[in-house]
């Protein structure tokens, strides 16, 4: 099964920090809607860019991605 990384782009001095505080609130999404979701992140991409994001089974990506609104999605590749 294909796994989709969905991701929001933080832009700024203070985008890792605008980043982690979003992080905070799709790990709430997560719990409150009792999803089986366990991987999710920060990632510094340059001190003017920080991203958020959540990994999704492809097949339950439409409901997250409708009610989350992500900026853009890839398909997750393992490290």
């Amino acid at each position: 099964m294909r796994r989709l990384k969905l991701i929001w782009d933080f832009r700024g001095p203070v985008s890792q920090k605008t980043a982690e505080h979003h992080l905070v609130h799709l790990k709430e999404y997560i719990a409150i809607n009792d999803l089986n979701i366990t991987i999710t992140g920060v990632e510094t991409l340059s001190e003017m860019h920080s991203i958020a994001f959540l990994v999704v089974d492809e097949s339950e990506m439409i409901p997250v991605r409708d009610a989350l609104k992500p900026h853009r999605g890839q398909v997750y590749t393992e490290a």
